[in-house]
């Protein structure tokens, strides 16, 4: 007797199927693998800061002239007062000269480095402008320049300041008029400090 093939049914065909439809829906998603973290950069250290300008001991070479002075002629007759301070860091001396007559003046004094000398500049309420070069000669600051007389002609500049003692100073200016072959005495003032009130 020949058997009858039945087709399953719209259920039975849920009920066998449907679990694997399931399973395979819920699978979770194949993770996604972390992004690296890029290292943030780092900050580049920061270099050590160099000496301040004007440290070295050329620049104080000078200091001996450092102070307030009541300064004097050779006769004992005063010649004014000068007081010299250190300014712009240490790097420039300044001097403000009152003289017992009616000059007064200014001048800037500065190592320069690049040339390897000192410079002073001199200016006062006479109108008379140096410029003088130079630098220390066995112990002592020796500057030289030229300048022009009224009558035009070149006069050679050499002003030496001598260290006495802690509380004296010796100035001299001399002046030629015939390129150094002789030289003339402009100034000679034996600076005295003063004595800071206790």
């Amino acid at each position: 007797m020949r058997k009858l093939f039945v087709w399953p049914t719209a259920a039975a065909l849920l009920s066998t199927f449907a679990p694997a439809m399931l399973g395979a829906q819920q699978q979770p998603a194949p993770a996604t693998p972390p992004t690296p973290q890029t290292a943030a950069p780092q900050p580049a250290p920061t270099p050590a800061p160099g000496p301040p300008a004007c440290s070295g001991p050329e620049f104080r070479q000078f200091d001996f002239w450092l102070g307030d002075w009541d300064v004097k002629l050779p006769n004992g007759k005063v010649a004014g007062t000068n007081s010299i301070k250190s300014i712009l860091d240490g790097c420039v001396l300044q001097e403000s000269w009152e003289g017992s007559g009616k000059v007064r003046g200014h001048s800037f004094n500065i190592y320069d480095a690049a040339a390897k000398r000192w410079h002073q500049t001199w200016v006062d309420n006479g109108g008379t402008l140096l410029n003088l070069n130079g630098g220390l000669e066995g112990g002592k600051m020796v500057l030289a320049g030229d300048s022009m007389d009224e009558k035009g002609t070149t006069v050679k500049n050499r002003i030496t300041w001598t260290p006495i003692d802690a509380d004296h100073v010796r100035q001299l200016w001399e002046t030629s008029s015939d390129s150094g072959k002789t030289w003339e005495v402009a100034f000679d003032g034996m600076y005295t400090k003063r004595k800071t009130a206790s």
